[in-house]
């Protein structure tokens, strides 16, 4: 009876959850490469001062 609940408890909790940080994780590396890009390719660009 043990092990359907362990694999329960791995189906509904520990996959999504894993997913849901891993995906958090590589948009936030993603976000910042393409901000870093961007700022060398249009370092003589007026917005950039709008940017934080």
């Amino acid at each position: 009876m043990l092990g359907p609940i362990i694999i329960v408890l791995v189906l509904v909790v520990v996959i999504p959850v894993g997913f849901l940080m891993s995906t958090s994780i590589a948009a936030a590396a993603m976000g910042y490469l393409l901000k870093d890009n961007a700022e060398k390719a249009n370092a003589d660009s007026e917005l950039l001062a709008t940017n934080y």
